[in-house]
């Protein structure tokens, strides 16, 4: 199955998200357009990809909007990418110098994630510039050389960040880190139209593997009773992925996206006794199998775009578990 394909896709069971402020599932979602908007619950949603996802009204244009909106997508991608990539700071020319001379290719990536780091601070810190003289009344307009060279420093970023890993270590985020160069390059409506559409893959990210567990663990009478607490974690892991961190409801819906996945991860298999040694371990494989997929939901939820690399081989990784307690 092509992974990527069926998370930005509207081929997954629709999510009814009934516990939680949220969306009319009710509604045949076949024949809904792309960008429709519509309240529910005294909020409003727009609908991409076969999901109502959390609307939010577009910064105002302006560069001090745009700037704000950079220093905030720049400040999440150091966040959720590898460690030590802001490590340069502002120290441009030496970052890059340290990138040029490196030879062994291990460490040359890292060096490559290094010198992003340092071009997007570098960028930021022109774009600084830019919005300081406009707030003095000196126009800048895109032809000028702070605005070319902002430019520049964000698409070498976008280069270089194909080197660049999720925290995690488990792939690269290449939608996360080229979120300031998009900011930077379209109007900020533009940006918030992608931001709901790479929302809404998200959230079939997330029911595509809240599938892959129940599917793979559900029918096992060890867990039983584990299929209401994961759709209870993926309705909450939806909930958090399309709240901005402004909104006040965030008060509600991280603490219960942090308690849900935390029942998930301590959830115990019901092992009856008289079972073998060997089918002991295979239920603690499943168990750290469980964990992965709370794990992969709560960075793809906090990340905010898909990570299908990561997704394929957590089915692959489900499905090697599933003939294994077949065996069992």
């Amino acid at each position: 199955m092509a992974i990527a394909s069926a998370i930005s896709s509207n081929n997954l069971e629709t999510d009814a998200r009934p516990t939680y402020q949220c969306a009319d599932s009710s509604t045949n979602t076949a024949t809904i357009e792309n960008g429709t908007r519509s309240v529910f619950n005294d909020l409003e949603y727009i609908f991409y990809h076969g999901c109502w996802v959390r609307y939010y009204e577009p910064l105002t244009e302006s560069l001090a909007s745009k700037k704000l909106l950079i220093d905030h997508l720049t400040r999440r991608t150091f966040h959720h990418t590898e460690p030590g990539i802001n490590t340069p700071g502002y120290r441009l020319d030496a970052a890059r110098s340290a990138y040029d001379s490196q030879t062994n290719p291990t460490m040359k990536r890292v060096n490559a994630a290094m010198l992003a780091g340092a071009l997007f601070n570098r960028a930021t810190d022109l774009f600084t510039s830019i919005v300081e003289l406009e707030e003095k009344g000196v126009k800048v307009s895109r032809d000028n050389e702070l605005m070319r060279s902002c430019g520049r420093c964000f698409e070498e970023a976008l280069e270089l960040g194909r080197d660049v890993k999720h925290h995690s270590g488990e792939e690269g985020i290449d939608e996360v880190w080229g979120e300031p160069f998009r900011a930077f390059t379209t109007t900020i409506a533009d940006y918030y139209e992608s931001r709901f559409i790479k929302v809404a893959q998200t959230m079939n990210n997330i029911d595509l593997l809240a599938k892959t567990i129940k599917t793979t663990f559900c029918d096992r009478s060890e867990f039983v009773q584990l299929a209401p607490l994961i759709d209870t974690y993926a309705s909450a892991a939806k909930h958090e992925c399309e709240t901005m961190k402004s909104d006040s409801t965030i008060f509600d819906i991280w603490p219960r996206f942090v308690a849900t996945g935390e029942q998930v991860a301590n959830f115990e298999p019901a092992i009856q006794a008289g079972h073998s040694l060997e089918h002991q371990y295979t239920i603690e494989h499943a168990k750290q199998t469980l964990i992965a997929g709370r794990n992969l939901v709560n960075w793809v939820a906090r990340a905010r775009v898909p990570m299908p690399k990561s997704t394929e081989l957590y089915i692959e990784r489900c499905s090697t578990l599933s003939d294994r307690l077949a065996a069992c």
